[in-house]
């Protein structure tokens, strides 16, 4: 592609709920960045997003998108199951390529996509961006600048109750495995599973044991996990998404003290260290990718390092897999 330009110009495919608030403005707020063109295959709804968007153009054609010459970056914003197709495309026409997560329907399809972008100028990104976001930021430098020690053990809880959508007869991509990959651990605990290996190195090891419980749809609904990271560190976690009570609640455990906070929801995060203690609140931003997509701008340009490049962002999905290798 030669030389990158000062501004990145973005093309995204699947226009759908998340681009609404979640990552489509932060492309035009963001410094040398601009969201030049959309694509959607219903031209109504595409036709109504650009212009609630101030988007110049549309496309009802992936490909069309795809080998737009003004188009330097194109972000994949639709489901799982369809990323690794729109990947290989994206990496035969050599631009630089952000997909949504999780990265693809399962690791296998994750190492065939990073491997199609090696050796090419066009860079690879995975939307895991929490890494990027200042409250994660600020446990990573609790955590790097040893004020509890040497990390023992993460734990994660997470519950909540059936959505509107799973108690619905009408269908949703999202608990259909074909699709989705899984259920909701899939679309949710990969967020978590890949800021705690940011956080605390890779995981080496991953098992669980994952159940139907409701039987309101084919995916798994509740799950067990247990892992290893390579510097030793043990951890646990469990999803289940019928329950009565929210819960989200990570719990860093340390030699010398432990870190709280939650993967989701906007919650003070706390450290307690001995006499060493702190409560910090740094609330999401509007845009809750604009700092990931920030990253990206910046890498691309050459002035900084985007923390889920390239293959970097299967990475949750092998310890998924790991995780729902008895169920799957």
């Amino acid at each position: 592609m030669g030389a990158e330009r000062d501004e990145i110009r973005w093309g995204i495919i699947g226009c759908g709920n998340v681009t609404e608030l979640k990552s489509g403005p932060a492309f035009n707020k963001v410094a040398g960045s601009s969201l030049l063109a959309v694509m959607r295959r219903d031209a109504e709804k595409l036709a109504d997003y650009a212009e609630r968007h101030g988007v110049p153009k549309t496309y009802t054609s992936a490909d069309a998108l795809i080998n737009d010459p003004e188009i330097d970056a194109i972000y994949v914003a639709t489901p799982p199951g369809s990323h690794r197709e729109y990947a290989l495309k994206i990496a035969s026409a050599n631009k630089h390529c952000c997909l949504e997560k999780p990265m693809a329907l399962n690791f296998a399809e994750c190492e065939e996509i990073a491997t199609a972008f090696e050796g090419l100028d066009a860079q690879l990104f995975v939307a895991y961006y929490r890494r990027s976001l200042p409250r994660f930021n600020k446990v990573k430098e609790w955590i790097d600048s040893g004020r509890i020690g040497t990390v023992r053990h993460i734990n994660w809880s997470y519950a909540r109750g059936p959505s509107a959508a799973d108690l619905s007869p009408e269908y949703d991509w999202r608990t259909d495995p074909a699709v989705s990959g899984g259920g909701h651990f899939v679309d949710l605990a990969c967020h978590g599973l890949d800021l705690f290996m940011h956080l605390a190195g890779d995981i080496s090891e991953a098992k669980g044991i994952a159940v139907n419980q409701q039987n309101l749809y084919d995916a798994e609904d509740a799950v067990s996990a247990c892992w290893v990271f390579d510097g030793g560190a043990t951890g646990a976690g469990f999803w289940n998404f019928g329950a009565s009570d929210y819960c989200d609640e990570v719990v860093v455990y340390g030699a010398k003290g432990n870190i709280r906070f939650s993967v989701f929801a906007n919650q003070p995060l706390v450290l307690e260290a001995g006499e060493d203690c702190a409560i910090t609140e740094i609330p999401h931003p509007e845009n809750i990718q604009f700092f990931h997509i920030e990253n990206m701008v910046k890498h691309l340009n050459g002035v900084g390092q985007h923390p889920v490049a390239g293959a970097e962002g299967g990475k949750a999905s092998r310890v998924m897999d790991q995780i729902l290798a008895g169920f799957r």
